[in-house]
């Protein structure tokens, strides 16, 4: 359902000073929004901070090139977050992918206002302005900017382009539809360059990602007959090839690529000895419910979760929970 936005407006021309953050491990999706939203209140004339619970990766650090982006905990503390008038929460409205800023959110007299397309969500004491229905939160923030009448500059039109492409997959994914395109020929209108953008997110692999990259594609394995494709990272696979924890983006989605096969799981073990799970599924297989089990969610074809450690027992946990779903929608499929 189309987001009204007068309110939002309304709250925006109200308030002088604002604080945009995005969920932790931010992808471009994340940044590029925050990018834009940040570009359109300073048109404004608006003072505004935009404050992670995670680092940049390396790899968008061309959508942030003055370094605007600080991480809660490194030169900003809680208090200096609180000190706004508005927090906005961009492309997330879940408190498990805030980490170290739910303090701050929790504790903050600021009004809190999220933006976000995710299905899954929980009670953050915000004003929500969401629509599950957008193929990135990029896109919502177009569609902000042509509500007030603001346009991006060449520099804010890359940043929502690059957020709209990498969420729909460079257009690929099914979440793509005419008002997809129809954003990103606005976003070209105005300055982004399509060819550059790519160049940057896709062109410029390190050895390290690379090596990666060929270690766990040789591991990737089909699961359930052949309907699930799986794929794992170990953190002692970060520490021999030198690769950054960011460069196993993308990497669920390759295992989608084996013929047959209707979901996709990627396992990450991070250095705290959590791990982190990707899903994806291109059929009926609501993944966003098996991630809820596990405190996660997203979307209906794409979600993730975190499970606390050992490698193993999070690995046979998340089987377990596929198998269940697969012959779940197996079993509610209609007959051939």
């Amino acid at each position: 359902m189309p987001i009204e936005w007068q309110p939002l407006i309304d709250i925006l021309h109200a308030n002088k000073r604002f604080v945009i953050s995005s969920h932790v491990r931010p992808d471009a999706d994340a940044i590029g929004s925050e990018m834009g939203l940040c570009g359109i209140l300073e048109q404004l004339g608006k003072e505004v901070r935009i404050i992670n619970p995670s680092q940049t990766p390396n790899h968008l650090d061309f959508l942030d090139p003055t370094k605007r982006i600080r991480k809660i905990g490194e030169g900003v503390t809680i208090e200096q977050a609180c000190d706004t008038d508005v927090h906005l929460i961009v492309d997330t409205s879940s408190w498990q992918q805030l980490t170290d800023l739910r303090k701050t959110l929790e504790t903050t007299p600021a009004r809190k206002v999220v933006i976000d397309h995710h299905l899954s969500s929980d009670h953050l004491g915000a004003e929500q302005f969401k629509d599950t229905t957008a193929a990135a939160a990029g896109v919502l923030i177009c569609e902000l900017a042509m509500a007030m009448k603001v346009d991006p500059t060449p520099e804010q039109a890359t940043a929502l382009f690059a957020a709209i492409a990498t969420d729909t997959g460079w257009f690929r994914f099914p979440n793509v539809d005419e008002r997809t395109l129809q954003t990103a020929a606005w976003l070209i209108s105005r300055g982004a360059q399509p060819s550059m953008i790519y160049r940057e997110l896709y062109e410029k692999s390190s050895l390290a990602r690379l090596k990666l990259h060929g270690r766990v594609l040789s591991r990737i394995t089909v699961e359930f007959g052949g309907v699930m494709g799986m794929a794992y990272v170990l953190q002692k696979d970060f520490d021999e090839t030198g690769a950054h924890p960011s460069d196993t983006e993308d990497l669920v989605n390759e295992c989608l690529t084996i013929e047959g096969t209707r979901c996709a799981v990627i396992l990450v073990e991070q250095k705290s000895a959590q791990v982190k799970v990707s899903f994806r599924s291109r059929t009926g297989l609501d993944v966003a419910k098996v991630a809820e089990q596990f405190g996660g969610g997203g979307h209906k074809l794409a979600s993730g979760a975190m499970l606390p450690g050992p490698f193993a027992s999070a690995q046979a946990t998340i089987m377990k929970a596929m198998q269940i779903a697969i012959e779940e929608q197996t079993s509610a499929a209609p007959p051939a």
